[in-house]
């Protein structure tokens, strides 16, 4: 098994959600440097389709355009994916809205919660039923989820709820052969950040919270997500992956 490289990812389909840029766009990078097929998928056929041809040179990858929050159009995606199957699904996208607890509108937080957690839900069953043996569900989750902060309810909920989900998916897809596991990202240095990039007293309190006390580069997300992928992670399930710079053992 270890003669060759335990993390190629040739002949494999990968689908990640919300790659136009951030996170998920550096996690298709990596799982088509090392040999997938991407989906790349965005809301926008513009974006999704110059952040397609950005990586091209790494491999093949397609734009796939629509909402995941959208039933319908999730459903016309993945029945259009029927013929080529499905090897990887990375539930990528998220929604987050920072405000005060008394602040949130109900249908701000039912949008938080169907894109964050009911979305995750609908594309990983529909991806399953398209999986063989060695599929593999990588659900984006955050710090967020087990160490809650203030004015981040909504999102924290959402997040939490994503690990529950990826722990019940990975006890009820393993008879299948199926691995769900998940990474939970902490502070990346990425657009969605850039207001606090920009903070001098951020980096100074993110070299007081975590171990290697800087913030993350976006491109350090990409092994975590190959790992999961690969047959170097045949036997891990239920699992989540925290890529934070030890600030949870800090916490």
């Amino acid at each position: 098994m270890y003669g060759a490289s335990p993390f190629t990812l040739a002949g494999k389909t990968a689908l990640v959600t919300g790659a136009t840029q951030g996170l998920g766009f550096e996690i298709a990078k990596a799982l088509a440097q090392a040999g997938a097929r991407i989906l790349l998928n965005g809301r926008d056929a513009s974006r999704a389709e110059a952040a397609a041809d950005k990586l091209r040179a790494e491999g093949d990858v397609q734009p796939l355009v629509f909402d995941v929050a959208d039933e319908v159009a999730v459903a016309s995606a993945f029945d259009a994916l029927r013929e080529g199957g499905l090897d990887f699904l990375v539930n990528n996208v998220g929604l987050r809205d920072r405000c005060a607890l008394d602040e949130h509108s109900l249908d701000d937080v039912r949008t938080m919660l169907n894109v964050n957690l009911v979305a995750p839900f609908d594309l990983s069953r529909r991806a399953a039923a398209l999986m063989g043996a060695g599929g593999r569900i990588i659900n984006i989750t955050s710090i967020a989820g087990p160490l809650s902060n203030k004015g981040d309810t909504p999102y924290t909920i959402a997040k939490g709820g994503l690990e529950s989900l990826t722990r019940a998916l990975a006890a009820e897809l393993g008879e299948r052969q199926i691995t769900v596991n998940a990474i939970a990202p902490g502070f990346f240095a990425t657009e969605r950040n850039e207001e606090l990039t920009s903070d001098p007293s951020i980096d100074t309190w993110l070299e007081q919270r975590t171990s290697l006390g800087r913030w993350a580069r976006p491109e350090e997300i990409g092994g975590a997500a190959v790992f999961l992928a690969s047959e170097a992670a045949s036997y891990v399930t239920g699992h989540v992956l925290f890529v934070d710079g030890g600030y949870a053992a800090h916490f």
